[in-house]
């Protein structure tokens, strides 16, 4: 199996080079590249082409929301999670509508970012702790505000208790276990979904979900 190949973007050096330190350690990670900037990303990314980029929110000149917005719109086939202090909603609102992939604390263990990190190339959505459904309901009341919902009359039964499933936290196994169907195949049904409801990732799938009250969030 191929390592993840991994580019780093942190305007503070120290935690930074902490982190390629971390990664040149482990065997299923191959750090490309680092950043110090947005700017400085989004040209590395787009010249190395990498598999995830470990991105930080506050950085001088280009900030990292607008970093990972230009990479998730140019780089499909690169996933960007987010890395940072900042556990404010208005910054994981906006990086989850930018394309991000995930959301962690800086405060994270390095054995957990690592499996959080894997999980994400089996289609799950990193985020932090207890903190995911205060997000996610939090988020769906913004950006149901004002506008539209996006329909999902459009989808099938089956992929519709898919997104059901998703938007409870369940990874891609979990779901094939409830449903009783192979995990490929609960793989296969969630990019159906994202095709037809025109959304970037998993993240933005659950929180359809819950602005369209597919299901009740407890608060």
């Amino acid at each position: 199996m191929k390592p993840i190949r991994l580019l780093l973007a942190d305007d503070h050096t120290l935690f930074r080079k902490g982190l390629a330190s971390l990664f040149a350690k482990e065997p299923g990670f191959e750090v490309i590249g680092e950043a110090e900037n947005g700017a400085e990303a989004i040209r590395k990314a787009q010249a190395d082409k990498p598999d995830l980029v470990l991105m930080d929110i506050h950085m001088t000149g280009v900030n990292g929301l607008e970093a990972t917005r230009q990479i998730t719109n140019a780089l499909p086939g690169t996933r960007v999670v987010m890395l940072t202090i900042s556990e404010e909603d208005k910054d994981v609102f906006e990086a989850i509508k930018c394309g991000a992939h995930g959301y962690l604390s800086k405060k994270v263990e390095p054995e957990k970012l690592r499996e959080l990190l894997e999980g994400v190339f089996r289609g799950e959505a990193p985020l932090s702790g207890a903190t995911a459904a205060r997000i996610l309901k939090e988020f769906a009341a913004k950006t149901s505000k004002g506008s539209e919902a996006t329909p999902v009359d459009d989808l099938t039964t089956r992929e519709k208790e898919v997104l059901q499933l998703l938007a409870t936290g369940l990874t891609n196994k979990e779901i094939g276990t409830k449903l009783d169907i192979a995990e490929n195949t609960v793989k296969n049904h969630l990019k159906n979904i994202l095709a037809k409801l025109h959304l970037q990732n998993r993240v933005q799938a659950a929180t359809l979900a819950i602005q369209q009250r597919m299901l009740a969030l407890k608060s």
